[in-house]
C-alpha cells in the first residue's frame, strides 16, 4: 500500500467536480486497512472514506486523508433455493447486479443501474422501483477503526430505514465496510408494480417477465430519465423523497389533488420529490454551470465547470422553493464534503 500526496479527485466523484486530497490511500485488501490504521500520524488526520464517489459533492479540497475502498471479488454459495452472494466493497454496484442477473439469482434486478460501489450500498440503504437494499441484505464485514478488528453485522444490527442505516447515524465514521453478503433466491417473483415497469413490459409484449426482462426494463427507464455520469456530471437523485404523516398528506392533497405519492408504512406517505420540484418550475432549468436534468428534476447536473459550492447553492434555492409552495422540507441525499 502506498500513500500519495495531492491527488485529484475529479475522476473519483461522479459530479466531476474539481477537488483534491492532501493524502490518498488506495485500499485493495482488508490488510491494507489494518496497515493504514496502525500509522497513528495518518489516522490523526481528518479522513474521508470514498467508494465510487456517486453520492458525494465536494465543495472544496479535502485537507486530510482520503481512503479509497477498492476491494474486489464476487463469490456465491447455495442453500436450497437461497443464494448467498458476497462482494468486495470496491465492486461496482451494477457489475454485481449484472452478475446476479446472468446467474439467474433473483432479488437485485430492480436495483439495476444504480451508480456507486457495493461497500457504500448499505450505508444509505439504496433503493429503486419498489425494492430497497434491506430487502436482500444478509450481512456485511466492516473494519472497526477504534480496535482494528473485523466485525460482522447482521441485517437487524444495521437498523435500516428509508435511505438510512446505523452506519449513517449512530456508527457514522466508526466502521469501513469491506464486504457485503446478499440473500437472493432461485425462485423469481417479479416486482413490477412500482413506477413504469409494468407499462414498459406491456409495451414490449412481455406477459411473463424473467429476471433479465425486469433488469432490462429498469435500466431502460433509468437511462431515459437519468443522465450518464460519463457524459454529464451528476450524482443521481440529489434529494430524498420525503415521508410525511397521513394527516399532513390529506391536507396537501386537498390543495394539490395530483400530488404523486406512495405508501410508506402505517400512518405515513412518501411523496415524489421530483414531482414537487417540477411543479415549482425547476425541471430542466440551468443556472450558470449547474442545473436540473431535462428529464428528471430530482437530478442536479454539472454542465461543465460547476464548483461544488455552485451546485450546493442551487440545491438550496430548490429546497426553499419547495418549502414555500408545499410546506415540505426536502433533505439532500448526497453527502456534502
Amino acid at each position: 500500500m502506498t500513500i500519495e500526496e495531492n491527488v485529484s479527485l475529479k475522476n473519483l466523484n461522479t459530479f466531476g467536480v474539481a477537488a483534491s486530497a492532501r493524502w490518498f490511500a488506495d485500499i485493495t485488501t482488508e490488510e491494507h486497512l489494518k496497515e493504514l490504521f496502525a500509522d497513528k500520524h495518518l489516522t490523526s488526520l481528518p479522513r474521508l472514506v470514498l467508494g465510487g464517489g456517486s453520492n458525494v459533492l465536494f465543495t472544496g479540497d479535502f485537507d486530510g486523508l482520503v481512503i479509497h475502498i477498492n476491494i474486489k471479488g464476487v463469490q456465491h454459495r447455495s442453500e436450497g433455493d437461497h443464494i448467498y452472494v458476497s462482494a468486495g466493497g470496491g465492486e461496482v454496484w451494477n457489475d454485481l447486479v449484472n452478475y446476479c442477473v446472468k446467474h439467474q439469482f433473483a432479488g437485485m434486478e430492480n436495483l439495476s443501474l444504480i451508480p456507486g460501489s457495493v461497500g457504500a450500498s448499505p450505508v444509505q440503504n439504496i433503493g429503486a422501483y419498489g425494492v430497497e437494499l434491506m430487502d436482500i441484505f444478509h450481512s456485511c464485514r466492516a473494519f472497526e477503526i477504534a480496535s482494528g478488528e473485523m466485525i460482522t453485522f447482521t441485517r437487524e444490527q444495521c437498523k435500516f430505514s428509508y435511505r438510512d442505516s446505523i452506519f449513517k447515524s449512530a456508527y457514522k465514521g466508526r466502521y469501513i465496510i469491506t464486504e457485503v453478503t446478499f440473500k437472493l433466491s432461485r425462485i423469481f417473483k417479479p416486482n413490477v408494480s412500482y413506477g413504469a415497469i409494468q407499462q414498459e413490459l406491456d409495451k414490449r409484449g412481455i406477459k411473463v417477465p424473467g429476471i433479465k426482462d425486469v433488469s432490462d426494463v429498469v435500466s431502460h427507464i433509468r437511462v431515459s430519465k437519468l443522465p450518464d455520469p460519463g457524459m454529464i456530471g451528476n450524482a443521481g437523485s440529489f434529494f430524498k423523497n420525503p415521508i410525511i404523516p397521513v394527516a399532513k398528506f390529506i391536507q396537501l392533497q386537498s390543495n394539490f389533488p395530483d400530488i404523486v405519492n406512495y405508501p410508506a408504512g402505517e400512518g405515513f406517505i412518501k411523496l415524489a420529490a421530483g414531482w414537487m420540484i417540477e411543479q415549482c418550475g425547476w425541471k430542466g432549468k440551468a443556472s450558470g454551470n449547474t442545473g436540473t436534468w431535462k428529464n428528471q428534476a430530482l437530478v442536479l447536473v454539472n454542465h461543465g465547470n460547476a464548483t461544488g459550492n455552485e451546485i450546493l447553492n442551487f440545491s438550496s434555492q430548490i429546497i426553499d422553493s419547495v418549502r414555500s409552495k408545499f410546506d415540505v422540507t426536502l433533505e439532500r441525499e448526497v453527502n456534502i464534503i
